[in-house]
Order: structure tokens, then C-alpha cells, then sequence
């Protein structure tokens, strides 16, 4: 499949590697059972990263419960690793989602050594009002950290009112970014929180639209990309959740053509088309399409099989790499413009110099796909998919 496989990382790997790495990040209630055993049997294939929740996924009355069982799977996962049955290599990474300044602050307190397998925190309805207390938590931590232990991250969720209503947007997004430019060692990624700017509208996006034909939606995503997603800012942003995982009734027209899936898979392709159609996955791949073309990488997922799609989806393709290092290559001032090695369009160097640079950034992590292979060859079949 790949002419440069992904390579190998761990929590402890460099931060501008990891904020690429977080991709499909997928959410669990705090008050699972089975995490522990289910990263210790390897079940969810591909499995990249978790978020453990402790806000919308838990009720009101199941807070301490779930702080409980939280402390219970993270003592199972350390208590695996350190008798050998389980390498840390196999741990995805862990995130844990807070409440609270003060929830964040007590679980410091609380986790003792457990927190070495915890990658970070997300910081959910963070705005210029509480973003500096959660960060002052997460940065004094790191100042004071053992040298084996390492770096803990906060990963901000951009979901409130004062976001996204139009005379505080940009104000409130410029107070946001001071307080990340000031923590920035410690911010890894800057998320969407589509679901709470939708009930705000009480709107629900349907299975056949994506986000971005919620036009409330589409406009601040465009205000929080130009304002965190420039180039010189240097953060990550990961795209909302996609809601939908079983069969429904279509309404409008399917975008997946069938030519590609059966050039990777053959008539197993075409089986694998029609399932993803009829369990809304088509919306979910069309969402990532456009996340990527927005500049977008990793997504927040709530169920399993989201997994392999999304991963698969941000592997880059052959063609983009030959331009990409064709591009950088050609950087030494001699050439301002030539044609693509696929001849097939136009590289002109300065204006495509940091597309180029990212592209390589998610190489690294997502690998460089042969020239004749596509993302289908690493969807699951279609023995594999909602089994």
C-alpha cells in the first residue's frame, strides 16, 4: 500500500509531530468499563487515540462515579504494562475530557504516577474567560514534572455562544488566541465543537449534508481557520464530530462513485460502496474531503468504525508527495513556476511552498500511498464493517 509507510510514535514524540497524530480521536464515556481491556485486546483496529469523557458523555449525577472508574481503567492500563502483557506501544493515545478548571486541578492531584500513560487534557467551552486557569494547570504541571515523565497537552474545544455569534466572534476568538500564543508548548490541537454551536440554532446537520452546508456553522469554521489555521500561527485544527454510524432512509443522491472502489477492491468494492452508502459513511468521507481542503487534520469520532476512514482519508497520496518534495526541492531561487511531475498541473513554488510543507508534515504520520493505490485499499471490508 505504501511507498513510505507512517512511522512509528508515542506521547513522548515530538509536539509537532503529535498535534498531526491525534487524528481520529475517539470519544468514550468516563463510565466504560472495558477501556482498559478493550486497548489491551487490540479491539478496535487502527485505533490511534481516545478521549475519555467526563462532561457530555456523563450525567450530572454520575460525576464522581465517573472520576471512579476513570482511576480504575487508567490503574488497569499501568498495572498491564508494567506485568508485560501489554506494550506501551500499543497504547493509543489517552486524553482525558474535564468539566472544569477544577476538576482538571483536582484529577492533577489525584492521578500520582498513572498520569505518565495520560497524553493531555481537553478543555471543553473554553473561552478568554476560563482558557488561562486551564493552561496555568497544565503548564505548572510541566514545570515541575519528573524527567520521565512526559509532557502533558491541553487540547481547547471552541463550542460557545461567544464564538460563534457573529458580534462577539472575532473578539472572543482574538482573546482565545493570546492566551494559546502564550501556552503554545502546551496547546496540541484546536478543536471544533460543531454540536454545541448547532444547538445554539437548534439545528442538527442531516446524514446527506456535511457541517459546511450549515451556513452559521460554515461561517465561524471559516473565522476560526483564518484565524488559527495561517501559517505563521502554527496550530493544528481538528474537525467536528460526525454523528451518524447506522442504516437510515436516503433522501438525496449518494457522492461516492463506484470506479474507485472497485479499482482498489474489485467486487468487493463495490459491496464495501454500497454498505458505507446505506450506513451514512459517505457523509462522513465527503466531511473529511472537506475538512482537508480547509486545512483540517484529525477528526473527533464517537464510533469505532469511523476509525479507518478517517485515518484513511488523510494518507497521502503519491501524487501530492512527488509535488510536495518536487516543490521544496526547487526552493533555491532558481525556478518560480514548472509543471507537475504527473504533468497535469502547475507547481508554482512560493505561493505552494506551505502547502508543500504540510503535506510532508502528514506524511509522516499518515503515510505516502503507492502510485496506483487510493485510501479505499485501507477502508476495512466488507466483512469487517458494522459486523
Amino acid at each position: 500500500m505504501f511507498v513510505s509507510p507512517p512511522i512509528p510514535f508515542n506521547q513522548s514524540s515530538d509536539k509537532d509531530l503529535l498535534a498531526y497524530a491525534v487524528g481520529a480521536a475517539l470519544y468514550m464515556p468516563a463510565t466504560r468499563q472495558t477501556i482498559a481491556e478493550d486497548i489491551l485486546s487490540a479491539k478496535h483496529e487502527g485505533l490511534v487515540s481516545i478521549v475519555i469523557d467526563l462532561e457530555d458523555a456523563v450525567g450530572d449525577q454520575q460525576v464522581e462515579l465517573a472520576e471512579e472508574m476513570l482511576m480504575q481503567q487508567l490503574f488497569l492500563i499501568a498495572s498491564y504494562v508494567k506485568i508485560g502483557v501489554l506494550a506501551e506501544s500499543q497504547l493509543p493515545l489517552i486524553f482525558v475530557r474535564v468539566r472544569a478548571v477544577e476538576q482538571l486541578r483536582s484529577l492533577l492531584g489525584r492521578f500520582g504516577q498513572l498520569i505518565t500513560h495520560i497524553t493531555g487534557f481537553v478543555l471543553p467551552k473554553f473561552t478568554p474567560e476560563n482558557g488561562e486557569a486551564y493552561f496555568y494547570e497544565i503548564a505548572s504541571y510541566n514545570k515541575t514534572r519528573g524527567e520521565s515523565s512526559p509532557m502533558l497537552y491541553g487540547m481547547p474545544i471552541l463550542e460557545t455562544a461567544s464564538v460563534i455569534y457573529r458580534e462577539s466572534r472575532v473578539e472572543t476568538l482574538l482573546g482565545i488566541k493570546r492566551i494559546l500564543d502564550k501556552y503554545q508548548s502546551c496547546v496540541l490541537n484546536v478543536r471544533i465543537g460543531a454540536t454545541d454551536f448547532s444547538s445554539l440554532f437548534g439545528l442538527r446537520r442531516s446524514p446527506d449534508m456535511t457541517i459546511y452546508e450549515i451556513a452559521p456553522i460554515r461561517d465561524c469554521i471559516a473565522d476560526i481557520i483564518n484565524i488559527f489555521g495561517r501559517v505563521d500561527s502554527g496550530y493544528v485544527i481538528s474537525g467536528p464530530v460526525w454523528e451518524y454510524f447506522s442504516n437510515r432512509e436516503r433522501v438525496l443522491k449518494p457522492q461516492l462513485r463506484i470506479t474507485p472502489f472497485e479499482e482498489a477492491l474489485g467486487h468487493v468494492g463495490r459491496d464495501l460502496r454500497s454498505l458505507y452508502i446505506s450506513n451514512s459513511m459517505d457523509g462522513l468521507i465527503r466531511e473529511v474531503i472537506m475538512d482537508k481542503e480547509n486545512g483540517i487534520t484529525g477528526k473527533t469520532i464517537i464510533h469505532p468504525t469511523h476509525i479507518k476512514p478517517v485515518q484513511a482519508l488523510y494518507a497521502v497520496t503519491h501524487e501530492e508527495y512527488i509535488d510536495a518534495t518536487s516543490i521544496i526541492s526547487n526552493n533555491n531561487g532558481y525556478l518560480g513556476v514548472m509543471k507537475s511531475q504527473y504533468a497535469n498541473k502547475m507547481n508554482e513554488i512560493k505561493p505552494h511552498l506551505n502547502w508543500a510543507r504540510r503535506i510532508l508534515a502528514r506524511s509522516q504520520i499518515y503515510g505516502v500511498l503507492h502510485e496506483q493505490q487510493h485510501f479505499i485499499g485501507l477502508l476495512p471490508g466488507h466483512e469487517q464493517v458494522y459486523s
